[in-house]
């Protein structure tokens, strides 16, 4: 069974470009029902973030209850490749949209790499 990632499936609406229950459950082709009781979660512990489970669908650290749900790309190619026995696992790493975060960094990195070249040349001449 091929496993039907596309550009949009791995997309999210978070900055931090990890999957929601939505974007798991179009990749996957499976119920929300299903992504939830894959999910390593436990609605009857007073545990929030449950420690790592092979066998699970682990989520990313969560600060409240109240957070959604969200799981690294990576995570759920691993989860459908050796737990589910998907074959041809594929993710797609996407730049991040453009953000002023985003375009400060560049900036900051082009400085950093002209300092560098700055320095190269007078240590040798």
């Amino acid at each position: 069974m091929s496993l039907p990632f596309s550009v949009s499936d791995l997309k999210s609406d978070s900055t931090y470009e990890l999957m929601d229950v939505e974007a798991i459950q179009r990749a996957l082709g499976r119920s929300r029902a299903s992504v939830y009781r894959y999910a390593n979660t436990d609605p009857n512990q007073s545990e929030l973030n449950l420690p790592y489970d092979p066998q699970k669908l682990n989520p990313e650290l969560r600060q409240s209850d109240r957070e959604p749900l969200l799981f690294h790309p990576t995570e759920v190619s691993r989860f459908a490749r050796d737990v589910l026995k998907m074959k041809q696992v594929t993710i797609q790493v996407q730049e991040p949209t453009q953000n002023e975060t985003n375009r400060l960094l560049r900036e900051i990195l082009q400085e950093l790499k002209m300092l560098n070249q700055s320095m190269n040349s007078l240590r040798n001449p």
